[in-house]
């Protein structure tokens, strides 16, 4: 297979708060894919690095390394963190193209024996073009345009496949081929709406009984949903959801196992949501959603978004947060006090002006991690410990 690449930006900022420095990307989720891996689904190959970007050091099992950025050798695949294509197969071939998207380059085909260290070196306004469809990715909360924009043709495109059949007391409202399960284990009562889209259960996936899924929605391996109703959203791998999720993605291992509504939200790796944590996501105005990020102002032009978790923040229980909420990496959410619409990394309480120590923090993530059988070890310390160096508060 021909090496992938994936360019992160040089400096995400505020506009990709909370999972700038925190995570790359390219492994957060758009639609019902990490943008890593809708590269690879578009080009037919593997991601060999993660190159640039603010998140070096990044390390999760079974991901591919993420690099200062440095100069490629073809033949290789460089594109663009900052794009999410569509699901189709693109028919490129081997042979130098650059990939356009409304007239901006979002990858490109490096020649052998030609060597390139960005999407706008060398020959590439020389190479002949293919327009690709997708959604550009501009700040974090374009993950919910791609949401919007790619999650139902991701389901569609499951249909038809090897599937098994549901077992006796599934309720399906609409056709039951578009209930795509793979090893999943389904108890008696569950509904499935599947009228405005496709439902697909990944492997060792948990549905148990009383549980509505209303499509499109994608459940990831090994994610339990174990009560309440999901719609129109993506859940990646070994999450536990209970409650109202609506038009949400989860990054994946993330636990939201209580009550309380989760709407056009963003939830990354290794959150816990208490018990009764609920999401605004919409104004009573009305009118388009404004978050502020440490100072900030991001304009969204969104009637609806609920709130942003970084990867490892923790709410208490009876958490109420406001439309358009940023929650910082590490950050734990308590207080006497109304939440405010930004939360900084690894904050300690939400209005105590305190923060986790790099010691504490990583204290929790060792009780946490082996939770989901994820074993921790030094790489995985080093590479939370440069996390918590990047974002925590000087």
């Amino acid at each position: 297979m021909t090496p992938l690449y994936l360019l992160e930006p040089p400096a995400a900022g505020a506009a990709w708060a909370p999972f700038a420095g925190c995570r790359p990307l390219a492994e957060l989720r758009a639609g019902a894919w990490l943008v890593r891996e809708r590269w690879e689904r578009a080009l037919g190959t593997r991601t060999t690095e993660i190159i640039g970007g603010e998140a070096t050091g990044f390390h999760e099992p079974g991901g591919p390394p993420v690099v200062a950025l440095h100069p490629v050798a073809g033949p290789a695949w460089i594109v663009s963190s900052t794009f999410a294509p569509a699901p189709a197969r693109l028919a490129t071939g081997e042979v130098p193209v650059r990939l356009m998207a409304n007239g901006v380059m979002v990858g490109r085909f490096v020649a052998p024996g030609e060597t390139c260290g960005g999407l706008g070196e060398g020959s590439g306004e020389r190479l002949s073009a293919i327009e690709v469809d997708g959604v550009p990715l501009r700040a974090a909360h374009t993950l919910l345009d791609a949401l919007d924009r790619l999650l139902g043709p991701d389901c569609a495109a499951e249909r038809g496949g090897a599937a098994d059949p549901l077992p006796d007391g599934t309720i399906v409202l609409g056709d039951r081929a578009d209930v795509v399960s793979r090893g999943a284990t389904i108890e008696p009562g569950v509904v499935f709406d599947v009228r405005q889209g496709v439902v697909v259960l990944e492997a060792a996936a948990e549905i148990r009984s009383g549980v509505r899924l209303e499509g499109p929605c994608w459940v990831g391996a090994g994610t339990r949903i174990v009560g309440g109703f999901v719609r129109a959203s993506a859940i990646g791998p070994r999450c536990v959801v209970r409650g109202e999720v609506a038009s949400s993605v989860f990054v994946g291992y993330a636990n939201k196992a209580h009550d309380g509504f989760v709407g056009n939200s963003v939830v990354g790796q290794w959150v816990n949501l208490g018990a009764g944590t609920t999401t605004s996501n919409l104004k009573n105005t009305y009118g388009a959603v404004r978050l502020e990020v440490a100072g900030a102002r991001l304009e969204t032009g969104r009637t609806f978004v609920g709130s942003l978790f970084g990867d490892h923040a923790k709410t208490a229980i009876g958490t109420m947060l406001s439309t358009g909420s940023v929650v910082g990496a590490g950050a734990n959410v308590f207080g006497d006090s109304a939440v405010p619409k930004y939360v900084a990394p690894f904050a300690w309480g939400h209005g105590s002006g305190k923060s986790l120590t790099e010691d504490g923090f990583l204290r929790i993530a060792e009780r946490v991690l082996p939770r989901r059988n994820v074993v921790w070890n030094e790489a995985q310390r080093a590479a939370l410990a440069a996390t918590y160096r990047r974002l925590a508060p000087r």
